[in-house]
């Protein structure tokens, strides 16, 4: 069994206009929704195998809250470039290359890509996965590369309004 954990970065800031998009921090609400929904996973005992985020400020920083819940050294982070204004398939692309040996993988990106990505393995259509929800995708596949649809579904949706 493989569980890919898709999680959009938490909410940014957008008060310095003039500052690129991929440097934009969190604001104070994604500061607080991002440990918390880190929490919330540790709370059912999820155990990530590896991290990998887009490496735009405000994912890493998302990623990085749920790498000191899990006590996952924050070097080990696998920051992918591609992740960052990505498409589905790109990131399908992106998990089809993920190491087998890792079961369990969170990866922290962007809207819209992350909903579409989402939505190829939903039976309902999710409109909006929000900043810092989580959505869990369950696979018989043998292998990441084998991974597809037809092996693929939602198992759990968490989003912080909802959840906490």
């Amino acid at each position: 069994m493989r569980n890919l954990f898709i999680i959009r970065h938490a909410k940014s800031s957008w008060d310095i206009s003039d500052l690129p998009d991929a440097e934009r921090p969190l604001n104070p609400r994604g500061l607080q929704d991002a440990p918390r929904m880190a929490a919330l996973l540790k709370s059912i005992d999820v155990k990530p195998d590896l991290l990998v985020s887009s490496p735009a400020r405000r994912a890493i920083s998302t990623a990085l809250f749920f790498a000191d819940a899990f006590g996952i050294q924050r070097a080990a982070i696998e920051q992918i470039e591609a992740i960052y204004e990505s498409s589905p398939s790109t990131l399908q692309r992106i998990i089809s290359q993920l190491p087998d040996t890792a079961h369990t993988v969170f990866l922290f990106g962007h809207n819209p890509t992350i909903t579409d990505l989402v939505n190829l393995y939903s039976d309902a259509l999710i409109e909006n996965v929000p900043t810092c929800g989580v959505v869990c995708l369950a696979s018989t596949a043998p292998s990441w590369s084998e991974l597809y649809e037809g092996n693929t579904r939602v198992t759990h949706t968490w989003f912080p309004k909802i959840a906490l």
